[in-house]
């Protein structure tokens, strides 16, 4: 995998400097990228200014987005019209996104966060933009990196380093077991997931678990027997192999 921003003769016409990131970003991508999925060893763009996604497999149909960024991935992502992403996260055609992090054209860390780990808790809406502003009223979002869980962060290059493509599809492969199509359902198996990750060390304890009792009540207002479904989604995350129940309410956490 060559790491660095393929050469495009026209570059230099689009006076926007995001258009020309867009343009050398996705061109790099199409070139270089598999499908994590299936292994595809490519991955087709669709047209311009599509509202589906920007790339798809044509061997497993996966869709994909791609965000760009000159600078370190940190808690937040710049993302589009926030009534339309969140549409697109509550709908089935969610795509999967690449979060790419570039320095003088060449790619340093790309990561892979599965479709299924968004919910609307991971979308953040912006202010409107002013009467005098160009795109008067545009009301935008962002991507609340930092509350993904971690098992949704899947590397695929790190440091300018590739990652093994064999062990990118079967972490991706590993994640597909946190499959959840009912929003509501999702959102809850997340806010587990992250309480789990706040915990120090491999072991913890129903009661650690109880611990974000009132935290999740306030989320899941309409959910009444809280404790009750905190068991419910740690059975569901010991049945996918995420978690080891070890006896008398204790649990081990499983990292591979």
């Amino acid at each position: 995998m060559n790491l660095t921003f393929p050469v495009i003769q026209d570059i230099n016409n689009y006076h926007s400097t995001s258009q020309r990131i867009r343009i050398l970003s996705e061109s790099w991508l199409k070139n270089e990228m598999y499908c994590p999925a299936c292994g595809c060893d490519s991955l087709l763009k669709f047209p311009n200014n599509s509202r589906l996604a920007d790339f798809y497999c044509s061997n497993c149909g996966e869709i994909y987005e791609l965000k760009s960024k000159g600078s370190p991935i940190g808690k937040s992502i710049l993302d589009g019209a926030y009534y339309a992403a969140l549409e697109r996260i509550n709908s089935s055609t969610n795509p999967n996104l690449f979060i790419m992090h570039y320095h003088d054209c060449h790619v340093e860390n790309l990561t892979l966060v599965p479709k299924y780990f968004f919910t609307p808790d991971i979308l953040k809406i912006r202010k409107a933009l002013s009467p005098n502003a160009r795109r008067s009223g545009y009301i935008g979002s962002m991507i609340l990196y930092g509350n993904i869980p971690e098992r949704g962060k899947i590397a695929v290059i790190e440091s300018h380093t590739e990652l093994n493509k064999n062990i990118v599809m079967q972490n991706y492969e590993r994640s597909a077991r946190l499959r959840v199509k009912n929003i509501n359902h999702r959102g809850w198996l997340m806010d587990i997931l992250t309480c789990i990750e706040k915990i120090p060390g491999d072991n913890f304890s129903l009661e650690d678990m109880y611990s974000f009792a009132d935290e999740l009540a306030l989320k899941h207002s309409d959910n009444h027997n809280v404790t009750a479904k905190i068991r419910q989604q740690l059975q569901f995350l010991r049945d996918k192999g995420f978690i080891k129940f070890t006896g008398r309410g204790k649990y081990t956490k499983i990292n591979n």
